[in-house]
C-alpha cells in the first residue's frame, strides 16, 4: 500500500476506472446466474479435504471466520530504521447460495519505528464475492473466480491505508492428487491450491502536501497477486492410503508450503516482486483449525527477517449446520 500523510490535502488522479467495480461485479454475477447450480460441503472435493492456508487465499466459499496474526520485520524503502510490523485479520465468510457467497476482511496493524515509536490503526476493509463454480469428486479439484474490493478511506492513513479503492478480480483452483495410481500411493496426500489476478487502483495517481508547501505525487501501481501452495495431508495418508500408525494429533495435520508473490506490473516499481516462502503445518479438528506458519522473505522488499503466521479457524457451516451455518438460499 502507498502511504498516505495525514496532511494530504487531495487526491488527484483519472476517475474513468470507477466503472470497473460495476462492470466487474455483474460479469460475475451472470457467470453464476448460467452456470448449473451444485452443492458443495466447504472446502471438500470427494476424498480431500482443503484446508484454510494462511496468506494465499482459498479455492472455495464457505461459512467460516478467521482470526490470523502476522508479525514480520520491514525494510524501509528510504533506507531509514526497520520497521517492525505485526497484524490481526479477522475474516468471515458468508454463502448467500451453496456455491455463492461474500467474505469480509479487517485488519489491525501496529507499526514500531526503531527511536519513533508506535503508530497503529485499521486497514481499509476489504469484501470479496466468489463464485466455486466447479468441482470434481473425481479428480478432487474446486476452481473459482472472484472479485475483491479494499474500499478507499476505511482504513487509517497513519498505517498507510490508501484513500482510494482497489479491485482484484482473481481466479482460484485446487488440485488432490488422490487420482493417481495405487502405485504412487504416497504422492496421493499430497494437494496444490493457488490464486492469480491482478489488483487495479481507482486513481492513478495520489496527491500529497509536503513539508516545504509543495506537491508530492506518488503513482499507485497495478500489481499482479500471483500464489500457490503445496500440501501433503497426513490425514488422507492415514485415511486413504495407509495406515501408518499415526496417533492424535498428527494423524489430523496437513503439512502446507505457500508460495506468496506481488509483482508490480507498471509505474517505478515495474518488474520488481515481493513474496515469501511460508512453510507451516495445519491441525484440523471437526469445527476448529489452527496452524502456524514461518514467513521467509525472498529479497530485500519483502523483509528484513523471518517473520510468523498464526491462524485460528471456526468452521461455522459445521458447528451451526441448521442456523448461521447454512447458506440463505440453500
Amino acid at each position: 500500500m502507498t502511504d498516505s500523510p495525514d496532511n494530504a490535502f487531495s487526491v488527484n488522479g483519472e476517475n474513468d476506472r470507477q466503472g470497473l467495480l460495476p462492470a466487474a461485479f455483474a460479469f460475475l454475477f451472470a457467470c453464476f446466474l448460467l452456470l448449473p447450480q451444485t452443492s458443495w460441503a466447504h472446502g471438500i472435493a470427494g476424498q480431500r479435504f482443503f484446508p484454510t492456508t494462511f496468506a494465499v487465499d482459498d479455492p472455495f466459499i464457505s461459512d467460516e471466520f478467521s482470526l490470523l496474526y502476522n508479525g514480520l520485520t520491514m525494510n524501509d524503502p528510504a533506507g531509514g530504521p526497520r520497521i517492525q510490523s505485526s497484524s490481526l485479520d479477522a475474516g468471515y465468510s458468508k454463502r448467500i447460495m451453496p456455491n455463492f457467497g461474500i467474505e469480509f476482511d479487517a485488519q489491525y496493524q501496529w507499526l514500531h519505528t526503531e527511536g519513533d515509536g508506535t503508530v497503529s490503526g485499521f486497514g481499509n476493509l476489504e469484501v470479496n464475492v466468489k463464485y466455486q463454480f466447479f468441482t470434481s469428486d473425481e479428480h478432487e479439484t474446486i476452481l473459482s473466480v472472484g472479485v475483491s474490493d479494499e474500499i478507499g478511506h476505511t482504513g487509517s492513513s497513519k498505517i498507510g491505508a490508501d484513500p482510494f479503492s482497489t479491485i482484484s478480480p482473481a481466479f482460484y483452483f485446487g488440485k488432490g492428487f488422490g487420482d493417481l495410481p495405487e502405485s504412487m500411493g504416497y504422492l496421493r496426500p499430497l494437494a496444490v491450491t493457488g490464486v492469480i489476478g491482478p489488483n487495479i487502483p481507482l486513481q492513478k495517481t495520489t496527491s500529497t502536501a509536503n513539508d516545504q508547501g509543495g506537491v508530492d505525487v506518488t503513482d499507485n501501481p497495478t500489481t499482479l497477486t500471483w500464489g500457490f501452495t503445496v500440501q501433503y495431508s497426513f490425514m488422507y495418508l492415514q485415511s486413504f492410503v495407509k495406515d501408518v500408525g499415526l496417533t492424535a494429533p498428527f494423524n489430523r495435520m496437513v503439512a502446507i508450503v505457500e508460495f506468496a508473490n506481488e509483482t508490480c506490473l507498471n509505474a517505478d516499481c515495474k518488474n520488481q516482486t515481493t513474496s515469501t516462502i511460508n512453510p507451516g503445518i495445519a491441525w484440523i479438528g471437526k469445527f476448529t483449525q489452527f496452524g502456524v506458519a514461518a514467513e521467509v522473505p525472498t529479497n530485500s522488499r519483502s523483509g528484513a527477517g523471518v517473520g510468523v503466521l498464526v491462524l485460528f479457524h471456526i468452521f461455522v457451516d459445521d458447528l451451526f449446520p441448521k442456523s448461521i451455518g447454512r447458506p440463505i438460499f440453500p
